[in-house]
């Protein structure tokens, strides 16, 4: 189906769900109901997704909800991060954005704080802002194929100078039931997007609808089926590749529904909700550094090819080295610093394309000879062993 018709179809589906109730285009999730009390029921009645990724988010961080609709996980959220968190919902369809920001000013009160921005844009390109853009062709329509470069033009100043969302600014994205809804095509750029916003150790928590097994394409070429979440459907090995090939690191499945939403031809959709991180960009650093994977595997594969076999001493660039004592593999391993600095002023270059073995004596030093009294036994918690 051309992505033409793909957009008119989810659009004219979600005017009506905005307008009226739609069951159907939503599974059953389970909210804390704590977070629902502030929240218009004119918004309740019109939620649509599959997951719940606010459940993950913490205070004080700022967010961007992908296809945020009336803007129910904006509102959660909103909560979640608190006064000093900050919210950004985006969505294409007006009538969407319409019952979203009646009920911001409403839940504002409610909440004592204002911190959720409602914007208008189509999630696969995050940097152009429809409002704006609808501004600059009321002053001059395109009634040319002159005057249509020009808007052309005019758009891409738009996504340069007053993007809808700025490089490197949100700490996480979420979005429920929303990727599927995207073209194909246009899939590869909207996870693109998604790894442009974040900031460097930001991270993206998805809950979408995905397939046990590719959707055929005479299902994908169904609007009923594309707009009712199915036919754009990942498969659920897909939908984490497409994290990866984005440049994400650290992609791990949070939910999983055993039982599929729905099952079509024999083709079974559900819910999986996923977490990726945005982080391993950048120069890597000998600094004498070294790890140990844990276990409790017999060895493992990182997402930049590096092979670890469990219990034995890896040597990583300084940038592996930070990332491994970070979300998502807190606990994973054990941290061997060098006996002496390496400052970065300092360090050379790390190949980083092949996994090494750091003998002992490079983190020791070759000359190193010292001989110790039998140590204390450590306490439980005692940082200084």
């Amino acid at each position: 189906m051309a992505l033409a018709n793909v957009e008119k179809a989810v659009k004219d589906r979600y005017r009506k769900g905005a307008r009226n109730q739609a069951a159907e285009l939503c599974c059953p999730v389970d909210y804390d109901p704590k977070h629902l009390e502030v929240i218009p029921k004119e918004v309740l009645d019109r939620d649509y997704g599959c997951g719940d990724p606010s459940r993950y988010l913490k205070a004080g961080e700022t967010v961007l909800d992908l296809g945020c609709g009336t803007g129910k996980i904006c509102f959660i959220a909103s909560q979640v991060v608190g006064p000093e968190g900050r919210v950004i919902g985006v969505d294409m369809t007006p009538e969407m954005l319409d019952v979203a920001r009646r009920a911001a000013s409403v839940v504002a009160e409610r909440l004592g704080y204002a911190n959720v921005d409602f914007r208008r844009g189509r999630i696969q390109d995050l940097a152009l802002d429809w409002d704006l853009l609808e501004q600059e062709l009321a002053d001059h329509p395109v009634d040319s194929a002159e005057s249509l470069f020009a808007a052309e033009h005019r758009a891409e100043e738009l996504r340069r100078g007053q993007p809808l969302v700025a490089d490197d600014s949100v700490d996480v994205v979420v979005s429920n039931c929303v990727l599927n809804l995207v073209e194909n095509a246009k899939k590869e750029k909207l996870f693109t997007e998604i790894h442009r916003v974040l900031r460097s150790g930001g991270r993206a928590v998805i809950s979408d609808i995905v397939s046990d097994e590719p959707v055929p394409l005479e299902m994908q070429r169904d609007p009923d089926l594309w707009s009712g979440c199915i036919s754009g459907a990942f498969t659920e090995h897909g939908f984490l590749e497409a994290f990866e090939c984005a440049g994400f690191h650290g992609i791990r499945i949070l939910e999983r529904d055993r039982r599929p939403w729905r099952t079509v031809e024999g083709i079974e959709f559900r819910s999986l909700t996923v977490e990726a991180f945005k982080g391993k960009e950048g120069v890597c650093l000998e600094r004498n550094q070294a790890v140990v994977y844990r276990g409790p595997f017999k060895e493992v594969l990182d997402d930049d090819g590096h092979h670890l076999e469990r219990g034995r001493r890896y040597a990583v660039c300084d940038k592996t080295y930070r990332l491994y004592s970070a979300e998502p593999y807190t606990g994973c391993f054990e941290f061997v610093d060098p006996l002496a600095e390496v400052s970065l002023e300092d360090a050379a270059f790390f190949d980083c394309s092949r996994a090494v073995l750091r003998a002992p004596r490079e983190t020791k030093g070759e000359d190193h000879a010292l001989t110790t009294a039998p140590a204390a036994c450590c306490e439980p918690g005692d940082d200084r062993c």
